[in-house]
């Protein structure tokens, strides 16, 4: 049965009814007095001074929160970097250990319909019951009775995550225990929002890393295979062409019929010396970019991209150099994962600007993959193969989202796009859903070009 719906005033100075331990009946939340409040205050500033790690922050102020509110359990859920899903960052003994792994797309279990709905939720009792509650074996909702939900937000940052309490014994929980509930949320959320910030930050500063890494690594490999391709492919055509334009010219007064001969093989080796030359600069940098432009240039990758039927929306974006080649290489590297991994028959492509904000768009309808909410993050590009996401809320890697079968979008590629976009300023983010195909998307914010 659920308990009615919390009426939310003013919040005003943190107290309540006194009321028994942890663990024990009545109404009240237990801040009685000014000492408990202060304590309180001190806690939570103690916490948010410990440093700017997200884990670190949840995990000192659930036991704060524990103490204070007189409940037996505490969960500190926060908001990935995508807004799509939320990942347990905090939470008391034992389910410490399950940090990182449990995670709730916004509007699943109680905890995502108070993230979507900005709104607290109680429930009193028989919580199994409410259409909202999700079960986690991991979490043993079955030993606990009651329970509140309340949204953290920040002026600046907005909805960042939601705060959990659980008791084992029946509580009602009144409006100024749920008023209670929020102050507290409310005093973290500003550092919860820093943390967040500061994880991407992170993020970013490791993905620019590594993506200089593989940059250099690249580099070295692309020089190298540049000078074998010149030696084994170039150098001895040029040598065969001299061989017989110097045997033309020996036969050309004598021989002049095995002269014309060697003039036609010579003229061959030239055709296919010039072709190799060309496909060595375009693998350097795509000339069509100098010559048609990226919108131009989209729709003619769009036409030369063989077994599927590729449909391009493109607007003409006047952007800088880098930044087209950028989204050029995320297009060419999604088209080619569509045709060696999803099994698709038509693709869409599209460049789109919206007030301040460009977005490349490439979305299939072949296989697709799960989507369990993690972000895209570019630490890992998660959802595809490093990316993601992503991180978690928990800073982690994650990989190989892909057909775990095959390896279908797996690869160096994938966490390539993530990368590339993180560098230009933008996200990458990646919807999909086991055969309703994929879409990637790539979007900058004019101001960050």
């Amino acid at each position: 049965m659920t308990g009615p719906e919390p009426r939310i005033g003013a919040v005003g100075r943190l107290g309540g009814p006194g009321a028994p331990g942890r663990g024990g009946t009545g109404t009240g939340l237990g801040l009685g007095d000014t000492a408990s409040e202060n304590a309180l205050l001190i806690g939570i500033i103690e916490a948010i001074s410990a440093g700017p790690e997200l884990e670190v922050l949840a995990a000192k102020v659930a036991p704060l929160i524990v103490a204070a509110t007189a409940t037996d359990e505490c969960f500190v859920h926060v908001l990935d970097d995508t807004d799509r899903s939320l990942t347990l960052a905090g939470a008391t003994p034992p389910f410490d250990r399950e940090v990182g792994r449990i995670r709730l797309l916004l509007g699943e279990g109680v905890t995502g319909w108070a993230a979507s709905h900005r709104e607290p939720v109680v429930i009193v009792e028989d919580k199994a019951t409410d259409p909202r509650y999700r079960y986690f074996p991991e979490l043993h909702g079955e030993d606990y009775t009651s329970m509140a939900s309340v949204p953290m937000a920040s002026s600046p940052g907005g909805l960042v995550g939601v705060l959990n309490v659980h008791t084992r014994a029946r509580r009602e929980f009144t409006d100024r225990d749920v008023r209670l509930l929020t102050s507290i949320g409310s005093l973290i959320a500003g550092a919860v929002h820093q943390a967040r910030l500061h994880r991407r930050l992170a993020a970013r500063e490791r993905a620019h890393e590594r993506f200089t890494e593989q940059a250099i690594a690249v580099q070295e490999s692309e020089r190298r295979r540049l000078a074998r391709e010149i030696h084994d492919g170039i150098t001895q055509r040029l040598c065969s062409l001299r061989f017989h334009l110097d045997a033309a010219a020996d036969a050309l007064t004598e021989e002049p019929a095995f002269a014309g001969e060697q003039l036609v093989l010579a003229r061959r080796l030239t055709h296919l010396t010039i072709d190799e030359a060309r496909a060595a600069i375009n693998d350097l940098r795509p000339p069509v970019l100098d010559d048609l432009g990226l919108a131009d240039s989209l729709a003619s990758l769009a036409r030369s991209t063989v077994g599927v039927e590729v449909f391009v929306e493109v607007d003409h974006c006047v952007l800088p150099e880098h930044v087209e080649i950028a989204l050029y290489r995320i297009a060419q590297e999604a088209l080619q994962n569509v045709v060696k991994h999803a099994r698709a028959s038509n693709v869409r492509l599209s460049l789109r600007r919206d007030g301040h904000e460009v977005s490349l768009e490439v979305t299939d309808d072949g296989r697709g993959f799960p989507d369990d909410g993690a972000p895209c993050d570019t630490d890992g590009a998660a959802g595809f193969d490093s990316v993601d996401g992503v991180d978690g809320a928990d800073g982690t890697d994650r990989a190989d989202r892909g057909d775990p079968g095959d390896g279908a979008y797996g690869g160096y590629g994938l966490g390539s796009m993530a990368e590339r976009t993180e560098l230009i300023g933008g996200r990458l983010d990646v919807r999909s859903q086991p055969g309703q195909g994929t879409t990637v998307v790539a979007k900058v914010a004019v101001h960050a070009l």
